[in-house]
Formats: C-alpha cells, structure tokens, sequence
C-alpha cells in the first residue's frame, strides 16, 4: 500500500494539519533565495529578504494561511516585493551583509512552555531506562522508513505531541500536534522521503534520536521523550541555524 494510502486510513485530520513535506519546503526554499539573490545580487541579501518573507508568512492568522492555495505562489510575490522595495530603499542597517550572529550549538531545544500536563505524567509515571528508549527509538526510525502506520501508531502514546521547530525559515506546522494520530499524519507527512533522502539514528542531546540527511547534508533531527513502551513527545528540529554545526564543514 502507498503512504498517501495509508495516511489516508487516519482520521479526523486535514490537509492543513498535515503540513508539507520536508523535500518540498527545502525545495521552496532554495527557490525563494535563488529569487532573491537574482534580484538583489547578494548572497546574504538573499537570504534576509528571504527571512523577511517568512516572517510576514507567520505574522499571519492560521485562517489567513489555510486560505492561500499556493503558499510558494504568495511567498514568490512577497520576496519579490520585498526585494524591489530594497533596491530603492537599502535596508536598516545590520539587518543584510552584516555578521550573521553567533547561533549557540544546541542541537534539540525544547519549548521554553511547560511540557503539557500528559507529557509530565508518562514521565513521572513510567521511568524509561536506555535500553527501552533505543529500541523506540529504533522501531520508529523503521515505521518511518517503511511508512508503517499501523506500528508508527502502536508506538504513539494516545495523547502524544509533536513540535516542529522551523526557526521561521522553513514553513513548519506552527502549532503543535497532539494525539497519537495526528502526530503519526504529521511525521508520515514531514518524512515523505524522496531520492537521496535517508532517515538514521543517532546520538541527540545524550540519547539516541533520529537524524534526516538530503544527500550528506542534515535537514532534520528528531528528538523523542519515552516513557515505558511508548513516544510521548516528538520535537522536531528543521530551523537550519540550529543544524549548522551538524553540518560544518559540509557544503549544500
């Protein structure tokens, strides 16, 4: 059975819960800076009109948002304004061609909000040693790369959560997702794996998690709270200042 089949089989969730898939947004991306830089010839210029846009994208209302049918379609049209605006008008100073700041070297950084009330109990509730977080962790990493539904979802805890942290510079889900289907839809969907793509475990924060790589470049990392048998919170890291350092030395 394809994935679009069996997400398909989830319910209760829509095409704006879903979100996009990782190739597409890195994809859409690459897109915007190539406009940008075309229109203002600058590299780092690109890159903060680009910022630019995004931010305007998530100053929006969720609402406003489900109503646009094509979002590269209003980002294209907001980075060109932008830029053209800027070619009259140089920007505030600092805020292109300047020093990019210094990005800590955290690779996962949780929500500065309480973990929800659910999240709290698993963890006090059922101590998780290494050896049950790994094999999880593992058998998660397999229900991904298989698009596996029905073992994703007896590896979710019903009320699991999931965070998506863009960083405002790739278009994540804004919110984040709960219920064991949701989540399920949610990863399916962000991991829809194309060519060259591949999903591995690795060491995160001091526990294994799991590591997106788009040929040798990381693209994502994941970072799962377990609690017995079960995934109770999935953050998921896509914000590219935060990949930075597993990614030096690497070129795009």
């Amino acid at each position: 059975m394809s994935q679009t089949a069996r997400l398909s089989g989830l319910s209760h969730v829509n095409r704006v819960d879903d979100g996009s898939p990782l190739a597409d947004l890195l994809d859409e991306r690459r897109h915007l800076v190539a406009l940008a830089h075309r229109m203002l010839g600058s590299a780092d210029d690109a890159e903060s009109a680009v910022d630019e846009c995004y931010r305007r994208w998530y100053a929006l209302s969720d609402r406003e948002r489900e109503r646009i049918p094509v979002p590269l379609t209003w980002l294209a049209a907001g980075v060109g304004r932008i830029c053209r605006a800027r070619r009259v008008l140089p920007p505030p100073e600092g805020s292109a061609g300047a020093a990019r700041p210094t990005v800590p070297d955290v690779i996962v950084a949780r929500p500065r909000t309480a973990q929800p009330t659910t999240l709290r109990q698993h963890t006090a509730a059922e101590p998780t040693t290494l050896r049950q977080h790994d094999a999880v962790v593992h058998a998660v990493r397999r229900a991904l790369v298989v698009a596996d539904v029905d073992l994703l979802l007896s590896l979710l805890a019903p009320d699991a959560a999931a965070f998506f942290d863009g960083g405002g510079k790739i278009r994540t889900l804004v919110a984040p997702v709960h219920g064991r289907d949701r989540v399920a839809r949610g990863l399916l969907r962000l991991l829809d794996r194309g060519p060259h793509t591949t999903l591995a475990a690795h060491s995160v924060n001091g526990r294994t998690g799991l590591v997106v790589r788009h040929g040798r470049r990381v693209v994502a990392v994941l970072s799962l709270d377990v609690s017995g048998t079960e995934a109770v919170g999935v953050w998921v890291v896509v914000n590219p200042d935060k990949l930075r350092s597993w990614n030096a030395g690497r070129h795009p």
